[in-house]
């Protein structure tokens, strides 16, 4: 059994947004929430970040439930309470109480394991709090939707860096199309801010000094992120049935992995991943509107993924619009490609491309179109959002909007 899956519901929780009419509203506004990272820390190189503005834990739990909550959950149960609402959905429907959640983290919670730590090394304490264990556990967050939406199917984290919201999706997209669940809530979720992941990412020289200038000569690496994005997915006759708004249908998916090298990116793989998406979609390559490209902004990434486009698409490659919105919410780790479906989500249904910003000079290594810095109007009935990982590992989410 196949069945065709559908997104009913979005909801985000990003530095460019707190919910999905404001993170739309940065999108098409091409308004980057890149800005001096607050506080500083010393010892760090990384002086800029897309970081959450004015986000109070305590409007959205109480002292108890934050007692229990990494950062990285709170953001995730945030985002999965907009989308079940956006969904239609509550706590005690019948339908979401037997739904899967199913949630990606690249670096789940680093927040409570660097806490930890510096109670125990560097403030020399006895003793840890005692619900250090189930706060910082990586499937933390997945326990977290699950109990604070009233989730009873199969409940998980998946991790495969800056993969794991769209192989979480996918995830849930064959749970439904198989007929395993009919409903699905799905996305994922980082926190990357702690002194030992930016000391870490420090080392890895791919951090740009100012800004994130995706497929422009003149880019000079990533801009880290946080935030979290989920979706509701369910089988096209389940949400027809009960009247849901149906964003997109999710037609296809494809993935695969490098077998190579740790970190640069390889051609062959990302085009397997495109193609097997398309392929399943039923998208000739003449016929794709949009690609959200995972674009991070460092000089391989976006000339590799120009590379996979055009071997891909052919001709085609020079008819397409491409945009990475990591420019404006960062480069949010594995909660990037749950983000950018929830972006590619919004383009369908508003018929608005999200400006590539920062964009200053064509490179001849990337000579697509990649809708610099200013929003485009277009009808946009296919699109594909790319992921490709740390670790080789790629995938790839195909869209059509339904009609």
């Amino acid at each position: 059994m196949s069945r065709s899956v559908v997104i009913s519901g979005l909801g985000v929780i990003s530095a460019a947004g707190q919910d999905v009419p404001a993170f739309w509203d940065s999108l098409k506004s091409g308004r980057s929430a890149i800005r001096p990272m607050q506080p500083a820390v010393d010892g760090v190189k990384i002086t800029t970040a897309a970081q959450l503005q004015d986000y109070q834990p305590e409007e959205h739990f109480s002292a108890e439930d934050l007692s229990l909550l990494d950062r990285y959950a709170q953001m995730a149960v945030i985002a999965a309470r907009e989308a079940v609402a956006d969904a239609g959905l509550a706590k005690d429907d019948a339908a979401l109480a037997g739904a899967a959640a199913i949630v990606g983290s690249g670096c789940c919670a680093k927040n409570t394991d660097e806490d930890t730590c510096i109670q125990l090394y560097q403030k020399e304490r006895k003793r840890v709090h005692p619900l250090t264990i189930p706060k910082g556990m990586p499937s933390a967050a997945a326990s977290m939707v699950s109990y604070h939406l009233g989730i009873k199917g199969p409940a998980f984290v998946l991790s495969s860096a800056c993969s794991s919201g769209s192989h979480a999706i996918i995830q849930g997209m064959s749970m439904i199309s198989s007929g395993m669940a009919d409903v699905a809530v799905v996305g994922a979720t980082d926190a990357p801010f702690t002194f030992g992941l930016l000391k870490s990412w420090d080392a890895l020289r791919v951090v740009s000094a100012d800004t994130c200038r995706p497929f422009s000569k003149d880019r000079s690496g990533l801009i880290l992120g946080e935030g979290a994005a989920m979706l509701v997915l369910e089988s096209r006759e389940h949400a027809e049935q009960r009247g849901a708004t149906i964003y997109a249908e999710l037609a296809g998916c494809g993935m695969s992995s490098d077998a190579g090298h740790i970190t640069r990116p390889d051609v062959e793989g990302i085009s397997t991943a495109m193609t097997q998406a398309m392929q399943q979609a039923g998208i000739a390559a003449g016929e794709l509107d949009y690609i959200n490209a995972h674009g991070t902004g460092t000089q391989l990434n976006d000339a590799t993924e120009t590379q996979a486009i055009q071997r891909v698409l052919g001709e085609h490659a020079e008819n397409v619009a491409i945009s990475s919105t990591k420019a404006i919410h960062g480069h949010a780790l594995g909660a990037s490609s749950a983000l950018e479906l929830v972006a590619t989500a919004l383009t369908m249904k508003h018929g608005i491309i999200p400006p590539t910003v920062n964009y200053s000079e064509a490179d001849e290594e990337c000579p697509l179109d990649y809708v610099p810095n200013s929003a485009r109007e277009q009808t946009v009935d296919t699109a594909i959002s790319n992921s490709f990982a740390f670790g080789g590992l790629n995938a790839v989410i195909a869209l059509k909007k339904i009609k």
